[in-house]
């Protein structure tokens, strides 16, 4: 059996995909990845479908040992890479040997990268997805974050074309994250309005794949911060009694009934993925018409990828080490 076996697996990592589709309605998030910018490139070089199943690894990656011979690459944040403890570039494919060792270091920018093979792994999925929703112990690898000496069966083998690297622009950036009103921003003062758009927001340690826990000005609610609780979507800015947001993602419950005040757009949420405790966010209030633009633009950039692809040896793989083709929110975030 072809494999990768962990050695360790760094804070958190797990199994994401493009995420489950159709399933909230009967209460099941959606799961996937933060960061699916991120996921299509590691998919690209080993030559998978863009949404197919990778590790996710936050904030430090871990080690990992091959079991047979695997075409492996990683994308997303910025983390030092070793196969054999000699430094390996990022963003592009690399075939490791049966028995060879892949270490991936703590995040030196960003917060989560994706480690995807060839065929993806081959785990059993639910709901139509092999993503991970670690609260409800649903997908993945037993409905879990990796452990050491968990083993993950990979479907495919190492190809036999060339290793491949992608040189492609950035994706669209913005300098803050862009919001639209609503659900319920009727139910916040209009002070509270401006000062989302005007403050400074702090992401918390207690952020997770569930929410991003914020840390600011408090926003002031008009008749009480209790509704009936109503549908949540990855992106919706809910605002408990405290007065203080939390923008939900993509593990984030299906219904609730704190008021939402507005919601962040569905392309700047792979940048906010990229967040990590202590860094700022910003908010700007765009219209719906602007919001369907930015995803349009990003939708082109991810299925352009494809044009930027080139065998690894036109370029010294040394001229990429720690080369990062996802860029955060320009602005919005610092580290």
């Amino acid at each position: 059996m072809t494999a990768l076996r962990v050695l360790s697996p760094g804070p958190f990592t797990t199994l994401q995909d493009g995420g489950r589709q159709g399933w909230m309605r009967f209460g099941v998030p959606g799961s996937g990845a933060l960061d699916p910018r991120a996921l299509a490139v590691a998919n690209l070089l080993v030559g998978n479908p863009l949404a197919q199943g990778a590790l996710e690894m936050t904030l430090a990656g871990g080690s990992f040992v091959a079991e047979g011979m695997l075409r492996i690459a990683v994308a997303g944040a910025d983390m030092a890479m070793t196969i054999g403890g000699i430094a390996a570039a990022g963003d592009r494919s690399h075939t490791l040997a049966p028995g060879a060792v892949l270490r991936v270091g703590p995040a030196r920018s960003g917060a989560r990268a994706y480690l995807a093979v060839t065929g993806g792994f081959d785990v059993v999925p639910m709901f139509g997805s092999v993503a991970t929703h670690v609260r409800s112990g649903i997908g993945g690898f037993a409905g879990r974050a990796l452990r050491a000496g968990d083993v993950l069966p990979v479907a495919g083998l190492a190809p036999a074309e060339p290793e491949r690297r992608i040189a492609a622009p950035p994706p669209p950036a913005c300098a803050r994250l862009r919001i639209v009103p609503g659900p319920q921003d009727d139910r916040f003062t209009a002070a509270a309005a401006a000062t989302l758009v005007e403050s400074d927001y702090v992401m918390t340690a207690r952020s997770d794949r569930m929410g991003c826990f914020l840390a600011g000005p408090a926003l002031s609610h008009e008749g009480g911060f209790n509704i009936v609780s109503d549908a949540i979507t990855p992106g919706s800015i809910q605002v408990p009694g405290g007065g203080e947001p939390i923008v939900l993602l993509a593990d984030g419950q299906t219904t609730g009934g704190y008021p939402k005040i507005a919601t962040v757009i569905s392309a700047d949420l792979p940048a906010l993925g990229q967040l990590r405790p202590g860094d700022t966010v910003r908010f700007a209030a765009v219209t719906l018409d602007e919001a369907l633009a930015a995803r349009r633009a990003l939708m082109a950039w991810i299925s352009g990828l494809v044009q930027h692809l080139h065998p690894a040896g036109a370029l010294d793989s040394e001229a990429l080490l720690g080369a990062n083709l996802i860029s955060g929110v320009t602005d919005g975030a610092s580290g």
